[in-house]
């Protein structure tokens, strides 16, 4: 009987041991995750910027650019696409399909921006402009924050999906909603890199 109640109070102890590692490990992964979504919301503040300057930037160009009314409405049309864009990912940072529809929608609006300062090079009293100077100081600011907020939330992105996935994380993971992995988030360097690189002096 004493032999009984010494297994019992040892497979108890086993039991309680256990049951705090995994309260450890789901900490942790709270821990993890909010890290994401913390690194998520600075992305969302600069992107938010980038949106808002826009309008203003098409405003100063309109002026100017009389004859180049469709690619004036393409960045007006892809700029209202990535709000919407960023309005879903915000809402689930966790939804991959919303992140896929913002990447998409954010790459879309680097090409229309692209194009736009392209075909501004060839107006020069648009480039001698002190408020769309201005304007393109703070876009190349910001572009810059959102690189810099993008490679802070794909570093957070990857410590969270690299724990999870070890073992025996991804036992507590599978069975407390931490499954899915997160995406990283991928635009399009190259087409983002563009508008700054445009010199309006």
């Amino acid at each position: 009987m004493y032999i009984a109640l010494i297994v019992l109070g040892g497979l108890a102890g086993i039991g309680v041991l256990l049951f705090i590692y995994g309260v450890t490990i789901f900490n942790q992964l709270v821990t993890l995750r909010n890290r994401v979504d913390n690194a998520f919301a600075q992305i969302e503040v600069q992107l938010k910027r980038r949106h808002d300057l826009i309008p203003n930037l098409v405003e100063i160009a309109k002026g100017y650019m009389a004859h180049e009314r469709d690619t004036l409405e393409a960045v007006i049309k892809a700029r209202n696409a990535a709000v919407t864009g960023l309005q879903g990912a915000a809402g689930d940072p966790g939804d991959a399909q919303a992140m896929t529809a913002m990447m998409g929608a954010e790459k879309g609006l680097s090409g229309a921006l692209g194009r736009l300062f392209a075909l501004a090079e060839a107006y020069p009293d648009l480039k001698a402009n002190q408020n769309m100077i201005q304007l393109t100081e703070e876009l190349t600011s910001t572009e810059n924050k959102i690189s810099f907020a993008r490679q802070g939330y794909n570093d957070s992105v990857t410590e969270y999906n690299t724990y999870k996935q070890t073992f025996p994380p991804v036992l507590v993971a599978g069975l407390t909603g931490h499954g899915q992995d997160r995406r990283h988030l991928e635009f399009d360097s190259a087409a983002i890199a563009e508008a700054p690189k445009v010199s309006f002096n």
